[in-house]
């Protein structure tokens, strides 16, 4: 096997930066690879099989770039660009292809794709409550569920909180056979499926048995105060506004929240108004919390979805078919 010697120049500045406290950047590398990596100074001698030594010099060139960058680096950044260069084309990695990644689903980069998406993505990491409504589609749970993974796996919460309306039961579910999972498993299955898609069956079997991860139904949050997790309330326009006030004070120290919600699917009796609705005009102003807005432009389901988001829209614009909700779209 060919074995070839190559020098890769670090951040002249702060070499100790690329490498981390105790080498730890540099530990995690060489635990990537089979190829001899040895620091010298500012400079990083590597012997090894070709191909394995283009990808540690691309692994360095990316890392000074990010130093470049924002200044420091974190072990999330050393492991995104570790993953991708793992799993990506063999260009360049690019600012915005590590800017977008939110998590590594075996072996597949779950990513922001859409300048909504993008903007949502931004907007947690920089506020604790931030709410995505839109249409169906548009990946609000599904990149909700992805950020929540990412901030348990990276030990940034120490749990995360699933819950979601059971409206169809009226969130009295005591009449329906079986235990608790069986009652509220039909409401809460899309989160699942999602957590399914982001962790092995088994690791999420683990973390829900151990309670690292709870799925609920919403009304089984009333009189908790959650610390260092990561909560999600899906499909939130079907909470009513106590409901939304009962959950948005359920959030302890160290605990970040999504709410996600489709303003135009609101399942409540006709008299009864919408949480999500309501606390547009409660929260709107409050820093620290945002509002991030999706639309049909968004959508990352079937081509069809979108097609047919449009097809409703124009069907309710039509003298003479009244929206499902007058305020639906007051803030898209």
């Amino acid at each position: 096997m060919e074995v070839i010697e190559r020098k890769i120049r670090l951040s002249p500045t702060d070499p100790a930066s690329v490498l981390g406290v105790g080498d730890q950047f540099l530990r995690l590398i060489e635990q990537k690879f089979d190829a001899s990596i040895v620091a010298r100074g500012d400079t990083v001698i590597v012997h090894g099989d070709p191909t394995e030594v283009a990808q540690i010099e691309r692994v360095f060139k990316e890392l000074n770039f990010i130093l470049g960058k924002s200044g420091r680096l974190t072990l999330r950044d050393v492991t995104t660009v570790l993953d991708l260069i793992e799993t990506g084309p063999t260009g360049s990695v690019g600012a915005e292809d590590l800017e977008s990644v939110i998590l590594f689903a075996h072996h597949d980069a779950i990513r922001a794709k859409t300048p909504t998406q993008r903007e949502y993505y931004q907007a947690v990491k920089k506020n604790d409550i931030v709410f995505a409504i839109g249409p169906a589609g548009t990946g609000k749970t599904y990149l909700a569920v992805a950020m929540a993974v990412s901030a348990l796996k990276n030990r940034e919460v120490n749990k995360i909180v699933l819950a979601r309306p059971a409206v169809e039961a009226g969130e009295s579910l005591g009449f329906l056979p079986g235990d608790l999972a069986q009652k509220v498993d039909p409401y809460l299955r899309p989160l699942y499926d999602a957590l399914q898609e982001m962790l092995t069956g088994e690791k999420t079997k683990t973390y829900i048995e151990r309670g690292t991860i709870e799925v609920v139904p919403l009304a089984y949050m009333r009189g908790r105060t959650i610390n260092n997790a990561f909560v999600i309330l899906d499909e939130a326009q079907n909470a009513t506004p106590m409901q939304m006030k009962m959950f948005l004070t359920r959030l302890g120290a160290g605990s970040k929240a999504i709410i996600t919600g489709d303003q135009t699917q609101i399942d409540l009796p006709s008299r009864q108004q919408s949480g999500l609705i309501q606390i547009q005009d409660v929260l709107g102003e409050v820093q620290g919390i945002r509002f991030v807005y999706f639309n049909k432009g968004d959508v990352v389901r079937h081509k069809l979805v979108k097609d047919i988001i449009e097809a409703y829209e124009k069907f309710h614009e039509t003298p003479g078919h009244d929206s499902p909700n007058e305020r639906a779209t007051e803030h898209r």
